[in-house]
């Protein structure tokens, strides 16, 4: 989650030098005129290496969102597009090497380890993606050049760290699968006593979740990334991260002059970060309308209660300034509508309640409490909004599914049609031009085979697990995996435009769902409880972990590196991961656990009604996009799945910061389109990696015992209570 750039000098030897030395590597950005070529002439057009593309980086095309961002004159900056080959960079022959898989799965393992403590202390967690990149580059590119190739060395190139980062990625994901469940099945006395004496169980369990967004993530691929071309901001950065860390000593003056940008953002992104640990209410969080209400402003501290705070987070700036616009604006749309609007009026009427604040404040209320005895007659906010959200996440994804219905069925027929030649040696005719233009050569890409394979093989193996170890029918358990990867679709989308992946609330959808299940089937309470916390485990870490591979794939596009081997990476990095037991704020998941298994809908009627009216105007929002609104005008059709995670997070930081991020972007481009073209990815990138490796490094020195909380200052902190 960093990202640095190592200059090549004599002492590479030292990654700390290297660290020092970084300002001589460069960046580049796609310079692919026309991403519609058939892919006959696209694969060779693509994988091929033009010096003169290297300087191609305004196209005029139609976008179907803001991943490519418009100017005056049609031009933008592309994230769509692979990268141009570096002419001088050594051709790579090897990209999946065991001294690659080492590094991540160790890189991997480590994020994992400070998530437990992180997901404990605060439920927030950070992914390994960046952080492998540099820390994979800087333990790597030494000894690539010292040791000997039958002890690791031979040349590094971009595409291995590629498969370096990936295996991180995945052996750190599952540590973000249990973020609630598990701890809330012990607290509800569903499992035996302590998880020592379920060892066994939690093992079987978590290789039952280890493989499924996994393989969920090669079909989706084309679709997200190839399709509709979603950015997926920490996919960008880590790509832009590895570009800036290979290019080599002969590159072009402004290639350096992005990288020194990025090295720049970077320190200065994981310098607040730290820093910041130490005196919070002062250089990261500004509470404005409480210091507002110490002025005499009484009431100005409702703003306060609803989360309106003001947070110096380079990352979600950062986020924003990759996403654009409308993904930005949407998402703080969405909070606004929630935590502004619709939020006082419930509790004005009496539709939800809050408690009072640990700070004592006059007048500052708790509003995110899912800590509930009637959530039906008597919810927080929070619960109320939560189905809203939820229901606007599911009909928007499904609704983008449903309108490229076409694309998706020309791809599986065509991958049917290929297996069935396989097979029988039938002749199978395609259409002369693919549906959704794959610039992967055949050899490079992921068989369906091999991730057919591991599909069958995780769902054999999770029936098995929970048909004896939990006592789940067959029948169940296939339909908890259906959903499963219905939700999917909801992470990734998500994911890719807002940076933001919902898992508690795909986890919540899916108990409400099984809830219901096991109240038809006359299921007792416990049971009934353990049944909607177990699926939905299964849907959140299917969804999580195809969220996170994704991501990596958009990296994997970016520098043109093999599907196949970074594919292989991930799933040593998910065999590594089974051995790594998190556990973290389970708080919503214990409230929705309760609920669901309730004789009653835990829904409140008013929720339920809001809810149904937003996901209709979430299908007619999305169906209007692609019939009638022309495609230049795409950017300003709301983007409700941005709106219905605006509604989940019950802090309105994180919108905030994305809207000033975009502003700024989008003003940037307006105005200096020659310097925001040189200077905004390799500054994004710099932000969302550095503030990334600060919550490592805050991570390491909570642990040490010497963070913020010890000896830090709570100065402007709501109270004087300390607020890191």
């Amino acid at each position: 989650m960093s990202d640095k750039n190592f200059h090549k000098s004599s002492d590479l030897h030292d990654p700390i030098s290297s660290l020092c030395n970084m300002t001589s590597n460069g960046i580049h950005e796609s310079g692919i005129s026309n991403p519609d070529d058939p892919a006959s002439l696209g694969m060779k057009e693509k994988y091929s290496s033009s010096a003169a593309s290297d300087y191609i980086s305004t196209v005029e095309r139609n976008s179907q969102d803001d991943g490519g961002e418009f100017v005056s004159g049609g031009r933008f900056i592309n994230t769509d597009d692979p990268f141009p080959l570096d002419p001088d960079a050594p051709v790579e022959e090897r990209q999946l090497t065991i001294r690659a898989l080492l590094v991540g799965c160790l890189l991997g393992a480590v994020i994992s380890a400070s998530n437990v403590y992180l997901g404990l202390k605060t439920g927030w967690t950070f992914g390994a993606s960046l952080f492998g990149s540099i820390f994979g580059f800087a333990i790597l590119k030494p000894l690539s050049t010292t040791a000997p190739r039958w002890l690791g060395g031979g040349y590094f190139g971009p595409k291995e760290n590629n498969v370096c980062q990936s295996t991180a990625s995945a052996a750190g994901s599952l540590g973000l699968l249990f973020t609630s469940g598990f701890p809330a099945a012990y607290q509800l006395g569903l499992l035996s006593a302590s998880p020592r004496d379920d060892i066994g169980r939690l093992f079987t369990f978590t290789i039952c979740c280890a493989f499924f967004g996994l393989a969920f993530s090669i079909p989706l691929r084309k679709f997200y990334i190839l399709k509709l071309k979603l950015v997926f901001p920490s996919g960008v950065a880590a790509a832009y991260t590895i570009r800036s860390l290979h290019v080599g000593k002969a590159a072009a003056m402004n290639a350096k002059k992005k990288t020194k940008a990025l090295i720049i953002s970077f320190c200065f992104a994981i310098t607040l970060r730290v820093v910041s640990e130490y005196a919070p209410g002062l250089l990261w969080d500004w509470h404005i309308f409480y210091a507002l209400n110490r002025l005499g402003w009484e009431y100005i501290i409702a703003a306060e209660s609803w989360g309106w705070i003001w947070e110096w987070t380079p990352a979600f700036i950062g986020a924003g300034m990759l996403t654009g616009i409308n993904s930005s604006y949407s998402f703080l749309g969405g909070s606004f509508l929630a935590w502004a609007i619709i939020g006082p009026i419930i509790i004005h009427t009496g539709e939800a309640v809050g408690i009072p604040a640990v700070t004592s404040i006059p007048g500052q209320m708790n509003y995110a409490s899912m800590v509930l005895t009637d959530p039906v007659n008597q919810p927080s906010p929070r619960y109320w909004l939560v189905w809203p959200g939820t229901l606007m996440l599911l009909c928007t994804s499904f609704t983008e599914v449903a309108c490229n219905f076409k694309s998706i069925y020309l791809a599986t027929r065509n991958a049917i049609g290929a297996l069935m030649e396989r097979f029988h040696g039938d002749s199978h005719e395609k259409n002369n031009v693919e549906e959704i233009v794959d610039p992967v050569p055949p050899e490079d890409r992921v068989p369906f085979l091999l991730w057919g394979s591991v599909l069958v093989a995780s769902i054999v193996v999770t029936c098995t697990v929970m048909g004896v170890q939990y006592g789940q029918n067959v029948g169940i358990t296939i339909l908890a995996i259906v959903f499963a990867f219905a939700f999917s679709f909801i992470g990734c989308e998500s994911s890719g435009r807002t940076n933001i992946n919902p898992v508690t609330s795909i986890g919540n959808a899916s108990q409400l769902i099984f809830g219901g299940i096991g109240k038809g089937q006359g299921y007792s309470v416990q049971r009934g409880e353990l049944l909607n916390s177990l699926s939905g485990m299964l849907a959140l870490g299917a969804a999580e972990q195809a969220a996170d591979m994704i991501s990596d794939l958009k990296t994997t596009h970016l520098l043109r590196a093999s599907p196949k081997a970074v594919f292989c990476g991930q799933l040593t990095g998910a065999i590594v991961s089974i051995f790594i037991f998190p556990t973290p704020d389970v708080q919503s998941w214990r409230a929705v656990s309760i609920a669901v298994s309730s004789p009653t809908l835990p829904i409140p009627p008013s929720s339920g009604y809001t809810a149904i009216g937003l996901g209709i105007a979430a299908v007619i929002s999305v169906v209007a996009k692609y019939t009638v609104v022309p495609p230049k005008y795409h950017i300003w059709v709301p983007n409700f799945n941005a709106i219905g995670i605006g509604f989940i997070m019950n802090v309105c930081t994180y919108p905030l910061a994305m809207f000033f991020g975009s502003t700024i972007a989008f003003f940037w481009r307006r105005m200096f389109f020659k310097h925001y073209e040189m200077y905004c990815f390799a500054v994004a990138a710099g932000f969302i990696a550095g503030e990334g490796l600060g919550g490592i490094v805050t991570a390491v020195l909570t642990i040490a015992g010497v963070s913020g909380a010890v000896y830090g200052t709570s100065v402007g902190c709501p109270g004087g209570l300390y607020c890191g």
